[in-house]
């Protein structure tokens, strides 16, 4: 052990370093002998690091996104060459390459958390075996194993012998306890960590083999920690224990601030921002406008959650931009249709609705109220004499002057038979003669 120590002693001596730094200060406030001051400098080396790996932890995000949106490409290639892994492997190198996708890149946080996770593992057992590592001399040492944590040394383990509890000065229980109670708690973060990933922030429109695999994962990691917790030394269950709230509670802003498309968090996200927008009549910070302008430029593209979101501001009278901002809707402003479709300019001119030809002929059109007074007005002016006349004639020939159509029913005296035998907005057509 002190071979693979002194190996990897480029990362023990940091790690071991800091320790003793935030040690140094904490004993000042609880002791230097507590288990205060040790697990609260674990705890703080955890904090230290996953400040440091955040970039890499951004960088997981959009890479986790990348590969849901090419799930659909993958699928239809994994169908395309079921029968030539070759040449499937081939196709699937080439899609990432002309996306620009890293599928490794997920993996990033865990890769590079994993060297500071095995220099605390030799820290704290070359504690619980008395031997110095990196910067922790004898003083330290002896310090370090007389700190208990809920009754249960920094360096015990769940495997330990009641032997060697003992020389730690514990009891056997107390430390199983603990060390129980500590890898019941990191598997169920764990759990639930990736039950929230798998059932708030994964895109429900898209079913691929990769959600299954995810959720297999579900299931595995959190029986992995418990078989390995019980090889771990207390101080080592500190360490992860923290790291896993730490990613949980990282999880849960990320998921709440900046949900998947297509998820149920991205829905109840544009629903908590329709409500905030629509009250304040603008977007206000800065991660808002981001998403309301990735929104905006997607068009036809938008997915029902972000359709709704669309047609809630323009019925409370708001106008999404495409630099992200909302504005109040004019009749020059940009405006959003129901499916989705920014338009700009005036407002169209409403075409008249059409009408049948019984409404032309009788000129009695609902839409048309200007049609009915005119032709009351001819009405009026037209002689009753004449009216006569023209249907005693009606015997002669056709040629000589056109017959009078007979009057609608419903019509009325002079007004029904004047509209008949006139021919609507100008002179009378007249009939071919007929053929005797």
């Amino acid at each position: 052990m002190d071979t693979i120590a002194s190996l990897f002693s480029f990362i023990t001596t940091p790690v071991s370093w800091v320790i003793v730094q935030f040690h140094s200060v904490y004993g000042k406030i609880f002791g230097p002998d507590t288990g205060w001051a040790w697990g609260l400098s674990i705890v703080s080396l955890v904090i230290l690091i996953r400040i440091c790996l955040i970039p890499l932890f951004v960088k997981q995000i959009k890479a986790t996104r990348a590969m849901q949106t090419l799930q659909p490409e993958m699928k239809k290639i994994q169908e395309r060459y079921k029968n030539d892994k070759q040449r499937q492997s081939e196709e699937m190198m080439k899609l990432y390459k002309e996306s620009g996708t890293n599928p490794l890149s997920s993996c990033l946080p865990i890769l590079a958390q994993s060297p500071f996770f095995f220099a605390l593992y030799h820290v704290l057992n070359g504690i619980a075996t008395g031997s110095t590592i990196g910067v922790i001399n004898e003083s330290l040492l002896n310090s370090a194993r007389k700190a208990h944590i809920f009754g249960a040394p920094l360096a015990a383990k769940f495997t330990d012998g009641s032997s060697k509890v003992e020389a730690l000065g514990a009891s056997l229980t107390d430390v199983r306890v603990v060390t129980a109670v500590m890898i019941v708690l990191m598997s169920a973060s764990q759990f639930y960590t990736q039950r929230q990933l798998m059932t708030k922030n994964v895109d429900t429109t898209v079913k691929t083999p990769f959600m299954q695999q995810q959720k297999m994962l579900m299931y595995v990691f959190p029986v992995m920690f418990a078989v390995f917790g019980i090889n771990f030394p207390v101080g080592v269950l500190v360490y992860w224990l923290t790291t896993n709230v730490w990613t949980m509670g990282q999880q849960m802003y990320v998921i709440r601030n900046n949900p998947t498309p297509g998820s149920k968090a991205q829905a109840a996200y544009l629903e908590r921002l329709t409500k905030h927008v629509t009250h304040h009549g603008k977007t206000r910070r800065r991660s808002e406008k981001t998403i309301v302008k990735a929104i905006v430029a997607k068009g036809r593209d938008r997915n029902e959650f972000e359709r709704s979101f669309i047609n809630a501001l323009t019925k409370s009278g708001l106008v999404a931009q495409a630099d992200g901002t909302v504005v109040k809707g004019e009749a020059q402003a940009v405006a959003q249709t129901e499916d989705g479709v920014t338009t700009t300019g005036a407002a169209r001119r409403q075409q008249p609705k059409r009408q049948t030809k019984a409404q032309r002929q009788s000129g009695t059109t609902k839409a048309g109220g200007d049609s009915v007074s005119a032709s009351s007005d001819a009405s009026d002016s037209v002689d009753e004499a004449d009216t006569t006349t023209s249907l005693e004639k009606s015997d002669e020939p056709q040629d000589a002057k056109p017959a009078a159509k007979q009057a609608p029913k419903g019509g009325s005296n002079g007004r029904s038979r004047a509209q008949s035998g006139q021919r609507k907005g100008g002179p009378q057509r007249p009939k071919s003669p007929s053929k005797k």
